[in-house]
């Protein structure tokens, strides 16, 4: 198995962090503490836990911390839709399509690892 920076999809994730720090930059300052902190904590445990399976000595233990990172991904949406509803950012195609991404990528994976 390749490192998790050899994986395209750990890749993506990286980018989608990216994105949200950028985007929760423009939120209001009373959110530091709300919607920035969970939003930037979530965009980041995706990547990390794509890489901390990676690391994992099996693919069950690999598949394991992928189902994770699909949960810190389903967080991140849920954040985004209510700062979106909240009116502190206009709708964001790139983000939106970069979560459905990595999702569709980490479900590829775990479809991948789980047929080997």
């Amino acid at each position: 198995m390749a490192t998790h920076k050899e994986l395209e999809v750990w890749k993506q994730a990286i980018e989608l962090a990216k994105m949200v720090y950028q985007l929760t930059a423009t939120f209001p300052s009373s959110e530091l503490y709300g919607l920035v902190s969970q939003m930037r904590r979530s965009a980041v445990s995706i990547a990390s836990n794509i890489a901390e399976g990676a690391a994992r000595a099996t693919d069950k233990e690999f598949i394991h911390f992928l189902h994770i990172t699909l949960g810190s991904i389903a967080e991140l949406e849920t954040q985004y839709i209510l700062a979106k509803e909240l009116q502190f950012t206009e709708a964001l195609i790139a983000l939106e399509t970069s979560i459905e991404r990595v999702r569709k990528m980490t479900v590829g994976l775990i479809k991948y690892l789980r047929a080997k």
